[in-house]
């Protein structure tokens, strides 16, 4: 251990405020340096002068009050700081991690014609029960529940029978980025003869069907 780092090791134990931690540094290498010059070897000195721990509690024996209390101060300020820090950390990864939505046609991801054409399709699809093809067009998270008994229970929850489909209505879609990702969510009410089902379908940056419901 060098001389620097002796000294260091010792104020950093002493509770005392930043000034004063330097003063006595400062002294304590004045003393170091003088003996070496005088011959002494810096182990020598090291071991005569003592431990960092039984130098340090010599120092804190000897702190003043007033010293003592500026010290608790600083120290419950350090702490504070610290939990202020952690707290606006954590709120900007909340904020990060939140979905966020923007309009559609603000995005550099995706166009507004290209995602309607992508839900038109996949609910054609759906009504065609051509579920090979939707599982091509899903993500692999999806694919699974892209069958006919999943997809029949869900579409049972609005009637038996829907009938043909008559005619897609306007369609509402918008950009959501989570984190670093983003997605297209589309919203389109479609009527059939028997019933009017209202689909929410989501796509990845690469226009991989992510998500859907049907109510």
């Amino acid at each position: 251990m060098d001389a620097q780092k002796y000294t260091g090791a010792i104020v950093r134990k002493i509770k005392c405020s930043g000034k004063k931690k330097k003063e006595i540094k400062k002294q304590l290498m004045m003393d170091i340096e003088m003996r070496m010059k005088q011959g002494e070897k810096l182990e020598e000195i090291i071991s005569q002068m003592g431990t960092v721990k039984e130098i340090a509690d010599s120092f804190n024996e000897n702190i003043s009050p007033e010293e003592k209390r500026r010290y608790n101060k600083n120290k419950v300020l350090k702490n504070i700081i610290s939990i202020v820090a952690v707290l606006g950390v954590l709120v900007l990864l909340a904020y990060w991690m939140l979905p966020k939505s923007f309009a559609i046609e603000q995005s550099s991801y995706f166009h507004s014609e290209q995602v309607e054409a992508a839900m038109k399709e996949t609910i054609e699809l759906l009504d065609e029960e051509d579920y090979a093809a939707l599982q091509q067009n899903a993500v692999p998270q999806l694919q699974t529940l892209l069958n006919a008994e999943t997809m029949g229970e869900a579409k049972g929850l609005l009637g038996d029978d829907w009938g043909k489909r008559k005619q897609f209505g306007a369609v509402y879609m918008v950009e959501v980025v989570q984190g670093n990702k983003h997605f297209a969510v589309g919203e389109i009410t479609v009527t059939y003869e028997n019933v009017s089902a209202t689909y929410r379908l989501t796509y990845d940056e690469d226009m991989s069907l992510s998500g859907i419901s049907v109510r």
